[in-house]
């Protein structure tokens, strides 16, 4: 899919050349349209729907016996890009741009035959036309090579992302509707048909009202019941499929229900760039819920992770972001999934790492250590972070003049600096200690707070710049 950007350079203004690798729209005639959905259809005013199954080539199939299991169709899992997205300020175009050239070589030189991409595509639901862009040369050169098909999370629009998708080849799929998650893209290998079902994020209230038209159910309004809902309707439609193995795409906070740590375990792999998509308290959806199909590539969570294996042999599995966002993923092993499918439904994963820009790290000392760094060569404590993005606490007792000046001149690539002398509520990650009274002076007030967060006496200047000002706000004698 290629982008041609008008001239204004707006979001509205982008319009879609289509063509996704070699395979042109296919438009359908009026003697093979299928019933047309709607009025407008039935009009002639919107072309019906294409059809949404592709055949493998054959010869990517029956050659490859990974892990010793026999033939198996080989799916790319990926998801949470955030294209658009910045690191404290920091643009991360060149960096979306080096993790989508290997996830493409990883599809040209691992026999991958499918890639999916599991919602937070973009980082904002009005993306920057540089990250529409970035998009269009991606799916592009994914396509080339394989089919892919793409939905939306809950940082995206589903409107804007979904834009033009009935007109789509059959190389891209992208599927943005609630109305179509057990609607699934059929594929199909010398083993038989495979069913990917593309759930879009679900928001809660919007599955309440559809379950309330489509069936007359009144569902409670929680992820888990929206979630529970949809999986019944794909469930019902695979029943119609005899021997189709299925495959679930999903964006959401999942737990397995039957680990009580589990919950605890997500939020210590979750990351300060996941934004909470808890509804009424009720944030969380049970793996069980996805049971009787053969794998759910989930997205939402930043940490790649196995949920779980069930009984039935369903393997749930996040795949991670490509990227690390913010310096809580620091530690993540960014990459994508792997997923071998075999002819029996059974399912293997791989999780294959991408290079990172840059290491992370989150740093803390007194000045003079830092600066130990800015020396040839770099010594003292930190010299290892010296082409890292750093996150920089410094712990003087005083609070160095021109710090930040002084910290790039040893770490070229600062992102973020604080001054927390060590002692203080700050450091210690504790409140103020001391409540304030109703008739505390605004001069007090301000002392106190200033001798709470920096530990040693005013001196008389200062002393005397806090009280002007307070006269001038407040008034003298305040």
């Amino acid at each position: 899919m290629a982008l041609d950007i008008g001239a204004a350079g707006g979001v509205g203004m982008v319009t879609l050349a289509l063509g996704c690798g070699a395979h042109p729209p296919k438009m359908p005639t009026t003697s093979t349209a299928a019933p047309a959905a709607n009025a407008d259809q039935a009009a002639g005013v919107l072309p019906p729907r294409p059809s949404t199954s592709s055949t493998f080539p054959a010869y990517a199939l029956g050659k490859r016996s990974p892990f010793g299991r026999g033939p198996s169709m080989r799916i790319l899992h990926t998801s949470d890009w955030h294209l658009g997205r910045t690191l404290k300020g920091t643009d991360l175009t060149e960096a979306h741009m080096s993790a989508i050239a290997q996830i493409t070589d990883i599809v040209a030189e691992r026999g991958v035959e499918l890639v999916i991409i599991s919602g937070d595509v973009y980082d904002r639901a009005i993306p920057h036309t540089d990250a529409v862009k970035l998009l269009g040369r991606a799916l592009r050169g994914l396509c080339e090579h394989v089919p892919v098909i793409v939905t939306p999370g809950n940082h995206d629009s589903a409107v804007r992302l979904g834009f033009g998708a009935e007109l789509f080849t059959d190389r891209l799929h992208v599927r943005t509707r609630l109305a179509d998650a057990a609607d699934p893209v059929l594929l199909s290998d010398e083993h038989g048909s495979v069913a990917v079902y593309p759930l879009p994020y679900l928001d809660a209230e919007e599955v309440r009202q559809f379950a309330r038209q489509a069936d007359d159910i009144d569902l409670p309004r929680s992820q888990a019941a929206a979630s529970r809902y949809v999986m019944d309707r794909v469930r019902a439609d695979l029943d119609q499929r005899p021997s189709t193995r299925a495959v679930v795409m999903a964006h959401a906070f999942v737990v397995d229900a039957d680990d009580p740590g589990d919950a605890g375990l997500l939020s210590e792999l979750g990351s300060d760039s996941e934004r909470d998509i808890t509804a009424g308290g009720l944030d969380y959806v049970p793996t069980s819920t996805f049971d009787g199909v053969a794998y759910v590539a989930l997205g939402h969570l930043h940490g790649a992770q196995t949920r779980r294996q069930s009984a039935g042999g369903t393997v749930v599995e996040y795949s991670g972001s490509p990227l690390r966002f913010s310096f809580s993923e620091r530690n993540h092993v960014k990459g994508v999934t792997l997923v071998d499918l075999a002819a029996d439904g059974t399912v293997s994963t791989e999780r294959v790492p991408l290079a990172q820009p840059r290491e992370m790290a989150q740093l803390r000392g007194p000045l003079s250590d830092f600066l130990l760094a800015a020396q040839d060569p770099p010594s003292g404590p930190f010299a290892s972070h010296v082409d890292s993005w750093v996150d920089i606490t410094v712990t003087d007792d005083r609070r160095p003049e021109d710090m930040r000046a002084q910290l790039l001149t040893a770490f070229p690539h600062l992102l973020s600096h604080r001054h927390e002398p060590e002692g203080t509520a700050a450091a210690s990650g504790v409140g103020l200690g001391r409540g304030v009274t109703a008739n505390a002076s605004p001069l007090a007030v301000i002392k106190d707070f200033v001798t709470e967060v920096a530990p040693g006496e005013l001196d008389p200047e200062e002393l005397a710049v806090l009280e002007q000002v307070t006269a001038d706000v407040f008034g003298t004698g305040a």
